[in-house]
């Protein structure tokens, strides 16, 4: 599972960023998790274990919307992620 979630081998797309002013630069939707690129080129998972399905699964909707994602991690879910992976 690790070598799965490499961010060599996760499909991050490009957040659309819609205000032009998020500290989120990618995703990836993963089905049971979210895995977020900020701007300093630091990912972090996110899944249902930590911060729990809930927060995951809103963040996922923002992450498509391209808006309010990076505003709702740092207000609502902070350092509680699973892993840092770069």
């Amino acid at each position: 599972m690790e070598a799965e979630l490499s961010p060599a081998r996760l499909r991050l797309q490009r957040y659309r960023n819609e205000s032009g002013r998020s500290g989120v630069a990618a995703f990836a939707d993963l089905p049971q998790g979210l895995a977020v690129e900020f701007g300093d080129g630091h990912v972090y998972l996110y899944n249902y274990d930590c911060p729990g399905r809930f927060h995951v699964e809103h963040m996922k909707a923002l992450a498509r919307e391209g808006q309010r994602l990076s505003t709702y991690i740092s207000r609502h879910v902070g350092r509680r992620y699973a892993a840092r992976l770069r």
